[in-house]
């Protein structure tokens, strides 16, 4: 092992094996974040002291009804993300391979977008402030984030490029050389502080009360997280030469400059609106 990087923890994939039936940490990671998420959700929407004199829009029964929605959005959206973004050509050899998610295989900008499209059909259905709704979702998504990030690093995958930096690890599949923990950057970055950038927003400052802040503040804090940790992050072989777009530029990075920008537009509107201004649809 080369001079002072740090062991690479190996833990199993499969939590438990029953037969034909595993048990990942990857599956375990999605089904714990939408959970911990609803129920991050249900205590917002029942602080109203967060929304103003006239209290939640929307009450714990539609947050309940959401879980469904939200779930096919994010599996639905990022499993056709990852298809059509990252691995087109191997998908189309093997279009099978496409329900085997058992295998890994997931992208946050399409579950990203199948979410956002879940968000607005559920509002309309339920006939609910869609931005307001959208806020919540924003607001809990983090948790989600770092569970899959930190299984990401668990399944020894997503590693970052080749690095001398003290802790530096050697990852199974990423070759002899030692590389940044990239899965663990993403997890503190896009789970932990945006995590707590969303709740400070949300809890101190408010701004449930102006609908569409949160969300444009999810978006951009994200974008810039992940720009950032696109630097250190292995890219995608799949795509480019070498994974690389053009010169240092990562497809990570094209999918997320947008979303840096037009949060930060985003939140710019919102906030120049007053409490209870803002339409919520």
């Amino acid at each position: 092992m080369p001079f002072l990087a740090i062991p690479y923890p190996i833990i199993d994939p499969v939590l438990l094996q029953i037969g034909p039936v595993a048990i990942r940490w990857y599956a375990l990671a999605y089904v714990f974040g939408i959970v911990f998420g609803w129920l991050y959700a249900r205590r917002i929407v029942t602080n109203d002291a967060l929304w103003g004199p006239k209290g939640s829009p929307i009450t714990k029964r539609r947050i309940d009804d959401f879980v469904v929605f939200a779930t096919l959005g994010v599996v639905v959206g990022g499993r056709l993300g990852y298809v059509l973004i990252y691995d087109f050509s191997t998908f189309i050899d093997e279009p099978l391979k496409i329900f085997a998610l058992w295998e890994g295989g997931m992208s946050f900008h399409g579950g990203f977008i199948g979410v956002i499209v879940a968000l607005v059909l559920f509002a309309r259905y339920a006939k609910l402030p869609m931005w307001s709704l959208i806020d919540v979702a924003a607001v809990a998504t983090p948790i989600g984030l770092f569970l899959g990030r930190i299984t990401n690093f668990i399944n020894g995958e997503l590693y970052g490029r080749v690095s001398d930096v003290p802790w530096a690890m050697v990852f199974p599949d990423g070759g002899p050389d030692p590389r940044h923990p990239s899965q663990l950057y993403e997890a503190g970055l896009e789970g932990i502080a945006l995590g707590l950038i969303l709740w400070y927003f949300a809890y101190r400052k408010r701004r449930l009360r102006t609908p569409r802040f949160l969300s444009g503040a999810f978006v951009a804090f994200y974008g810039a997280a992940r720009i950032f940790v696109e630097f250190f992050r292995q890219p995608d072989v799949q795509i480019g030469e070498d994974g690389f777009l053009a010169g240092d530029v990562t497809m990570g990075m094209v999918l997320s400059i947008p979303m840096l920008i037009i949060g930060l537009l985003v939140m710019f509107f919102a906030a120049r609106q007053t409490p209870g201004e803002a339409k919520a649809s």
